[in-house]
This record gives C-alpha cells, sequence and structure tokens, in this order.
C-alpha cells in the first residue's frame, strides 16, 4: 500500500522534503512510518481545551505505540460562554469556517496519512468534522470531555446554564448578591466541555452516534483517567483505519446522518446541531433539509433530559451507559441502522451489543420515553418559510402552544435592556432580529436573553423568536434559526410592535398573523439596517455565508 506521506519522502527528488523533516527532530526509522496528523485544540483560554496536551500526548502515544509517527499542529477554539453577550460571540459560528480550512491546508500541505482530531467546544468539533469530511483521508476522534457538575453551599448540584439563569433572577431581585457569587464559584468546577446537554456535548455525542469516534467520546468526564485510556486507544485505532483505507466519507453517509439525528431526537441535544449536521453533511457529499429533522423527531422518543431540559448531567449519562446504551434503546424498535460501517472498524450493531441501559432514569427505556416525538423541532409558516429551530424538550408544556403580542427589537442588546428592566410581560412574544448569519454577521447566541427570561419566571409564558441562534444551555419557548433572516428580506424585519404571533411547536407550525396584503405593503418601504461590521474577517464572512436552514455555511 503506498502511503500519502510519500509524496513528501520517497525518491531522490523528495530528498529538500526530507531534509526538513530531519530538521524536526524526527529520525529514519520515523519517517519511514505513516505519518499521522493530530489536531491539538488546546488552549488557554478556553476551560474546555486547557486539558487537550494532556489528551493530544495520550493520543500520540497510541500512536507510536501502533507503529505510526504522529506529528501535532493546531485548532483555534472560541469559549461560547466568554464570549457570550458581547461582541465576541459574533466569531464563534465563523470560527467553525476557520477551523475547517485551516485544518484542510496543513493536512493536504504536509501529505498526512491519516489524521486524530482532538477537539471540545461548540464549533471546533463541527469544524473538524467538516474537515474530516471534505479531505476523505482515514480520521477518527477524541474529544477533551465534559465538565463535572458543580455544587453550591447547599450541596445542590449545578451548570453553566444555572449561573446565566442566575443573572436573571438577580436583575429581577429574586436572589441577592451573596446568592449570585455561590452560582459563579461552583457553577464551573473541572477542566472539560460545560456539563449539561450543550452544544459541545451534543456534537461530541454525535460524533460517537455518526461512527467517527470510540465509545466514550461524548461521555467520559474530562477529568477521569478513563478519557486517558480513551485516547491512547483512539491512536492506535487510527492506524487500523489507515492501513485498512476506512476513511470519514465511508462512516459518515446519508444513513449515518439519519443515525445521528435520531441519537438527537432522543438526548435533546442543542439547536445548534440543526447548523451544524447539514454543514457536515454538505462536506460529506450528502444534502439534509430540515424537513428531515422533523421526520425522524416524529418517530423518534425522548429518552434524555439532561441539563439545560433536566437536572441530570454528562456525567450521569456515562454512568448510564452512554451514547452507545441510548443507540441499543433506539436499535429496540429499528430507529437506528445497526449494519453501518463506524470508526471502530465495526458495524453499529458491534459496538452497542454490549452497551446496557444502567439508570432508567438517566436514559428512559424506550417503551417509557418522556414524549413519543423528538427533542428538536422544526417549524414553519409564514414568518420562517424556510424553517425554524426550537430545543421542545426543553419547553415548559404550558408554552407548546402560544399566541401573544410581538415585542421588536433590532439586536440581542435593546432585547436584554427591555428584560432587565422589566419591560417584558407575561404572554408577550419577543422578536430579536438582523441577528442572523449575514446580519448579525455571525449569527450570535443568545442565552443571556433567554436565560433573562428563565431567571424573571417568565419561561412559562413568554416567548423569544429569532433569526441568531441559542447556547445548548438554553431552555423555554426559545424559537432561533428563523429563515430568511432580515437581513435577507425575510419576514421577521417586517413584523411590528403589537403583531400577534401564533406558535404550535407540536403541530411544527409558527404565524404571522398579519395577511399577506399587508406584508407585501410593508415590504414595498423596507430597507435593510447598515451593515454592523464593514471590515475585516467578519466582512467577508456576511457576504459569502448561506442561510441558517442550509447550515450557515460558506457559499
Amino acid at each position: 500500500m503506498k502511503f500519502r506521506s510519500e509524496n513528501i519522502k520517497s525518491g531522490p527528488e523528495r530528498t529538500p522534503n526530507v531534509s526538513l523533516l530531519y530538521a524536526l527532530g524526527l529520525t529514519k526509522e520515523e519517517i519511514s512510518r505513516p505519518i499521522i496528523g493530530v489536531v491539538n485544540s488546546f488552549s488557554e483560554v478556553v476551560p474546555g481545551h486547557m486539558h487537550l496536551d494532556k489528551i493530544t500526548q495520550a493520543v500520540k502515544e497510541g500512536i507510536y505505540a501502533a507503529g505510526g509517527t504522529p506529528i501535532e499542529f493546531p485548532a483555534i477554539a472560541v469559549c461560547d460562554g466568554i464570549a457570550m453577550g458581547h461582541e465576541g460571540m459574533k466569531y464563534s459560528l465563523p470560527s467553525r469556517e476557520l477551523i475547517a480550512d485551516s485544518t484542510e491546508s496543513m493536512a493536504l500541505a504536509h501529505q498526512f496519512d491519516g489524521l486524530v482530531m482532538v477537539p471540545n467546544c461548540d464549533k471546533n468539533v463541527p469544524g473538524l468534522l467538516m474537515a474530516a469530511a471534505r479531505l476523505n483521508i482515514p480520521a477518527i476522534f477524541c474529544a477533551g470531555g465534559p465538565m463535572l457538575a458543580g455544587h453550591l453551599s447547599s450541596g445542590k448540584r449545578t451548570c453553566l446554564s444555572h449561573i446565566f439563569e442566575a443573572v436573571g433572577a438577580y436583575h429581577a431581585g429574586k436572589i441577592n448578591d451573596a446568592e449570585l457569587d455561590d452560582y459563579t464559584s461552583n457553577v464551573c468546577p473541572s477542566c472539560g466541555s460545560c456539563s449539561g446537554m450543550y452544544t459541545a456535548n451534543s456534537m461530541n455525542c454525535l460524533t460517537e452516534a455518526i461512527g467517527m469516534s470510540l465509545r466514550g467520546n461524548g461521555t467520559i468526564p474530562a477529568p477521569y483517567s478513563a478519557r486517558i485510556r480513551l485516547a491512547k486507544l483512539t491512536g492506535m485505532k487510527i492506524m487500523e483505519l489507515v492501513e485498512k483505507n476506512i476513511r470519514p466519507r465511508d462512516i459518515m453517509t446519508a444513513k449515518a446522518f439519519e443515525n445521528a439525528l435520531a441519537v438527537d431526537m432522543a438526548l435533546g441535544c442543542s439547536t445548534n446541531t440543526m447548523l451544524h449536521i447539514p454543514a457536515i453533511a454538505h462536506e460529506s457529499g450528502v444534502e439534509i433539509n430540515l424537513d428531515k429533522a422533523n421526520e425522524i423527531s416524529e418517530r423518534t422518543p425522548n429518552l434524555c433530559h439532561l441539563a439545560p431540559a433536566g437536572d441530570t448531567f454528562m456525567e450521569d449519562l456515562d454512568r448510564a451507559g452512554g451514547v452507545y446504551a441510548v443507540m441499543n434503546e433506539l436499535a429496540k424498535k429499528n430507529l437506528i441502522d445497526t449494519s453501518l460501517l463506524t470508526a471502530t472498524g465495526k458495524t453499529v450493531g458491534e459496538n452497542i451489543a454490549p452497551a446496557n441501559n444502567l439508570d432508567h432514569d438517566i436514559i428512559r427505556p424506550i417503551e417509557n420515553p418522556y414524549s413519543p416525538y423528538g427533542g428538536i423541532a422544526v417549524l414553519r409558516g409564514n414568518l420562517a418559510p424556510d424553517g425554524c429551530v426550537v430545543k421542545r424538550s426543553a419547553v415548559a408544556k404550558e408554552m407548546l402552544k402560544h399566541e401573544g403580542p410581538a415585542r421588536v427589537f433590532n439586536s440581542e442588546d435593546e432585547a436584554i435592556e427591555a428584560i432587565y428592566n422589566m419591560k417584558i410581560k407575561p404572554g408577550d412574544v419577543v422578536v430579536i432580529r438582523y441577528e442572523g448569519p449575514k446580519g448579525g454577521p455571525g449569527m450570535r447566541e443568545m442565552l443571556n436573553p433567554t436565560s433573562a427570561i428563565c431567571g424573571a419566571g417568565l419561561d412559562t409564558s413568554v416567548a423569544l423568536i429569532t433569526d441568531g441562534r441559542f447556547s445548548g444551555a438554553t431552555r423555554g419557548a426559545s424559537i432561533g434559526h428563523v429563515s430568511p433572516e432580515a437581513a435577507s428580506g425575510g419576514n421577521i424585519g417586517l413584523v411590528q410592535e403589537g403583531d400577534i404571533i401564533s406558535i404550535d411547536i407540536n403541530a411544527y407550525k409558527i404565524e404571522l398573523k398579519v395577511s399577506d396584503e399587508e406584508l407585501e405593503k410593508r415590504r414595498a418601504s423596507w430597507k435593510p439596517l447598515e451593515p454592523k461590521i464593514k471590515t475585516g474577517w467578519l466582512a467577508r464572512y456576511a457576504k459569502l455565508v448561506t442561510s441558517a436552514d442550509k447550515g450557515a455555511r460558506l457559499q
């Protein structure tokens, strides 16, 4: 078998290349082996990535043990929690494209025989999955793992979403300074991706479900030694994938994406998966329409209520059997395809056979789900002809169907000021626009306003609709990704204060109760807002990005 790395090390014509490999300190024996790129997403600013140097070292040890030569290079990552609530959040979603593009550049420039991706947080995981699909050379993932749940001074377990809601409660006068500090000091007790079923953990679980990682990738807590062992095994496994020439597109097929969507619905994952799955699928040569999500949701029960939908955390899911145990429940009703190839070299069915559901309070049996339909719903109507997305499993029952007057804001900042100043009343529908992929630009997450609504006790009486997006930590009737967005002339840009908006989540409907004639009259006088950013990377991004229903990927 001819390895890709022969392009940089074989024959007299490549002796200049080899001289530079010698400059790295590599020996002739190391150069003769398959050369594996190890993408290390370590940084000192992202809690989910602060330990990835150790994970990466363990991956490299596994590669050496299995006869390969690992060569490490970096990938960036944004901490969405630190970036939240200011201009930094505009860079979060666009960073996904930078991660994919830079990884492609490094992998092809240096002709690696295989890749081990070591990601962890929100856009880093999908960005590297996009790169893996695009490059289509043998690849496997080993994430950094989830953070442990925190404990308040009362002993109650807690997590990041609680501190955001605590801020809302503080502004509403429901908690004092000492109580707020209790949350601040205790919600994030360890390294790792934040401990609920937020976007990072959603994507790491779905990486496991789609077949691109080993068992436990999504759930083994970051501080556990089992995570180091997983990294070593992953390093060993890439050598098998290289030897057998098993590539990402052999694994990430149309059926595999359907499996991922089914697991998404069962787990109650972040709405951000509805941006990332279509984008990753596109790089794999598979096109996913958002209607596919509803089709799968209709037949897939929701089996887990992890934070923010409930009071259990990733460490609990791991103890209960993890992603494979959830998949085993789905397989009982033939809701996933168990014949598909995975990065283990085995089929889905072979992988999940030993995985038992060890705690029916954490993973509901398929016969006794939280609900008969999945955790995410895609709504359509005249307000969102191309769709919008809600995390149905985190919506209070009272809000599954709602109708109320629009309270209209042209930015997240305007909306959060109104919420903190108690200007939003029960029954209102908060509309935040010009925060989409183009209009933001960058499609900011809006955990601050949704958490403020919840913290003020309005989550059972107020809905929020936006062409922006939400954190996986968001709960309540928070409906995002409205497409087309306001900046592209979508009807959300025509909504006026007091217009009645009707929402029926279980019927997948969202309607602006304004006649077509009136909307056309408004459109005739509508003018988009001036671009918020006119220079730099985000200005280029705004010109090239597609709409949310297409995954907000670059054209």
